[in-house]
């Protein structure tokens, strides 16, 4: 929305009631106080929800606690779901994916949850730099066929995360739209809409899973200026 400073109060409130709605309450404030302000010219985001059920389910009576191994060395005791029914895994000598498929909805659409785990207990940052760097190592390691398990564990798992996104997009080497060199007024159809440059990006997500399906859900913000 491009609107003058005469209505930037409003726009936080209304930003936010909208993403809780889209997001049926998982987010409930996507834009902090302050980030509104007489300044801001235009408010550019979107918002998403996403509710499946898995084709198999896992028996929540088998979810126990275990070890989950954290990135600085320690543990944490984790709800850990389990099955043993064939599952959809490839395997190569640095990673393991299982793919868990959802039930399709009503527009018939499938959509399936990827997990990759690096077999190096301290291998997810070279995993990280691979997937945005080789656009084609997803696809190579995509699970085709189910083949039979012993057993296999999965953590159940609810986390929300979010923060100021600028300085990392920015260390992507996305300059320019930050840059009062920026201009985005063909954005905009108002005459007032000179010399636009993106000034901040408000990002959060949520994801719960369990032993029914996947519930998530995700917004992002971005505040732009004249220069």
């Amino acid at each position: 929305m491009y609107f003058t400073m005469v209505h930037a109060p409003e726009v936080a409130s209304q930003v936010n009631s909208w993403v809780k709605e889209i997001t049926t309450g998982l987010i409930k404030e996507i834009l902090p106080a302050g980030s509104v302000d007489s300044t801001t010219r235009l408010v550019l985001g979107n918002a998403l929800y996403f509710k499946g059920a898995w084709t198999e389910k896992f028996d929540a009576s088998k979810t126990k606690d275990e070890k989950f191994h954290l990135l600085d060395g320690s543990s944490v005791q984790t709800p850990f779901m389990s099955s043993t029914k064939k599952q959809y895994i490839s395997s190569s000598d640095s990673l393991k994916v299982l793919k868990l498929p959802y039930q399709q909805g009503g527009d018939k659409r499938q959509f399936s949850m990827y997990i990759l785990l690096p077999k190096a207990r301290d291998g997810l940052w070279n995993l990280a730099n691979k997937l945005s760097t080789e656009p084609e190592f997803m696809e190579k390691h995509m699970p085709m066929r189910k083949v039979p398990v012993r057993q296999f564990k999965l953590p159940k798992f609810k986390i929300s995360f979010g923060f100021e996104a600028s300085d990392m997009l920015k260390g992507l080497g996305l300059h320019l739209p930050f840059s009062t060199e920026a201009d985005l007024s063909e954005m905009v159809d108002s005459p007032t809409a000179r010399s636009l440059y993106v000034s901040s990006v408000f990002h959060k997500s949520f994801v719960e899973v369990n032993e029914e399906g996947t519930e998530a859900a995700a917004a992002t913000f971005a505040m732009a200026q004249q220069s």
